[in-house]
């Protein structure tokens, strides 16, 4: 789902999933903790910040898309979309990096942790789908809610003058049909408008999960 409309994405920004039992306060407290060391690590270095978040945010649609494919191979059975959505939910991450890449270098410390990082994430996030995909999809929709939050402090940031306005990457105004001369709080209202639409998904995705 592509929105670059800001008043649309402003609509559901403060939608939040109330914990309910274990397993999503399980999730919902794993994923303050994540918020609580990119706050450390990043401040508001927000382009950085997207970097690295997001080569751990593309994993998650990946491995469910793939446990997904697998479990309605074994019990031969319909998926009722859920492959679909999960695969382009991870490709659109994806495409939100490459947008960041374009503004935002990373330094060769920042690469090394995306190694550490997202092959950690990886397999802890395979075994957490295996034993509980309820727990895993909350995880995922609380962890969307962070980064709604963490694009619209950069949005608020942009407006103070605090971070440089500049043009948007031409991918990006292709991907998002923005403007011709968008820029980048533009694509950035953009990738928050996806980054809702992941969250009620996931969130959408645990609540069917018995």
């Amino acid at each position: 789902m592509k929105i670059n409309n800001e008043k649309n994405s402003d609509l559901n920004i403060s939608n939040h999933q109330k914990p309910n039992g274990f397993k999503d306060h399980f999730a919902f407290l794993f994923v303050k903790m994540l918020r609580f060391f990119a706050d450390t690590f990043f401040a508001k270095r927000y382009g950085h910040r997207a970097i690295v978040l997001e080569t751990v945010a593309a994993v998650p649609g990946m491995v469910g898309g793939m446990l997904q494919h697998l479990k309605s191979l074994r019990r031969i059975t319909d998926d009722n979309g859920w492959i679909k959505t999960l695969l382009d939910e991870a490709e659109n991450e994806r495409m939100h990096l490459m947008a960041f890449i374009e503004i935002a270098k990373p330094s060769k410390l920042e690469r090394l942790l995306i190694l550490i990082v997202q092959g950690v994430f990886f397999n802890l996030f395979f075994l957490l789908y295996l034993i509980s995909p309820k727990t895993a999809h909350r995880m995922v929709g609380y962890f969307e809610e962070e980064a709604v939050i963490s694009y619209t402090n950069y949005l608020a940031e942009i407006d103070a003058g605090n971070h440089a306005n500049v043009a948007a990457p031409e991918m990006a105004i292709k991907y998002w049909n923005l403007s011709k001369d968008a820029t980048i709080r533009e694509m950035i209202i953009a990738i928050r408008g996806d980054e809702m639409n992941h969250r009620d998904v996931n969130h959408s995705f645990a609540n069917s999960i018995k």
